[in-house]
């Protein structure tokens, strides 16, 4: 009778294990859809101004907050950190909108300066919003190695992205000898196309490891397993009445 309760509590952990992924599976990939459509806009652009980054981040900015406050509503009630997702969706839902705002009427280089200022705030807020919810989250819920793993992705682009210097400049010619111009601009929208486009890859990994995993978990197999088999229990009653 003393074994009776610890191996009826081995399985709990497996079900609940089970059920967190279900719940979470579909935000990784939700989130993954805005990330995904500002990696293709910026890798098949042939414009990297720094108008084109407010732009393509603005929408980004608007179209994600919007996603990660839905689903973090929805699917991370029991988590214990929706409220740091929600404050993450509200940050980058305010950076798509200012970013939007005030990207008209500014000169090429206050929109540089701009552009590398909104983009390591962002970076270096929501980055450290998800991965405090991932430490705080640890060896409670299956995503948080997934939190600190994309929390830490984005503090390094807020590292990268101060320290491009807003004035960087560099001519070169290329292999079919046209000069051509490399300035910051052009290197922090392919930093953030960069960003974007790794973000995508783990999210959707993440996203589908938890859908599968849902399936490699089988709580009611546990439960058999630890159940008595009623031949055995035939078998040792009739030991005990011939003794």
């Amino acid at each position: 009778m003393a074994l009776t309760p610890s191996s009826s509590s081995r399985p709990a952990q497996p079900g609940a294990d089970a059920a967190q992924r279900a719940a979470y599976w579909p935000m990784p990939i939700a989130r993954a859809v805005p990330a995904a459509a500002l990696a293709i806009v910026i890798t098949f652009s042939a414009d990297h101004s720094a108008q084109f980054g407010l732009t393509a981040f603005g929408v980004y900015g608007i179209v994600a907050g919007l996603v990660l406050g839905v689903v973090a509503w929805v699917r991370l009630a029991d988590a214990g950190v929706r409220p740091y997702f929600l404050t993450q969706a509200a940050v980058t839902l305010i950076a798509g909108i200012v970013a939007l705002s005030v990207r008209a009427g500014h000169t090429g280089a206050s929109e540089v300066r701009f552009l590398f200022l909104l983009l390591t705030i962002f970076a270096a807020v929501t980055g450290f919003l998800e991965l405090y919810s991932g430490m705080r989250s640890r060896r409670r819920f299956v995503a948080s190695g997934d939190w600190i793993a994309v929390g830490a992705l984005t503090v390094l682009a807020a590292l990268a992205f101060l320290l491009i210097p807003p004035d960087y400049r560099q001519n070169y010619s290329g292999p079919d000898h046209v000069k051509r111009v490399l300035d910051a601009s052009v290197v922090a929208v392919g930093a953030l196309g960069a960003w974007a486009a790794i973000t995508t890859v783990f999210l959707v990994i993440a996203g589908l490891s938890a859908k599968w995993g849902t399936q490699a978990v089988a709580p009611v197999q546990g439960v058999e397993s630890s159940a008595p088999d009623p031949a055995e229990s035939v078998h040792q009653a009739e030991s005990e009445n011939r003794a």
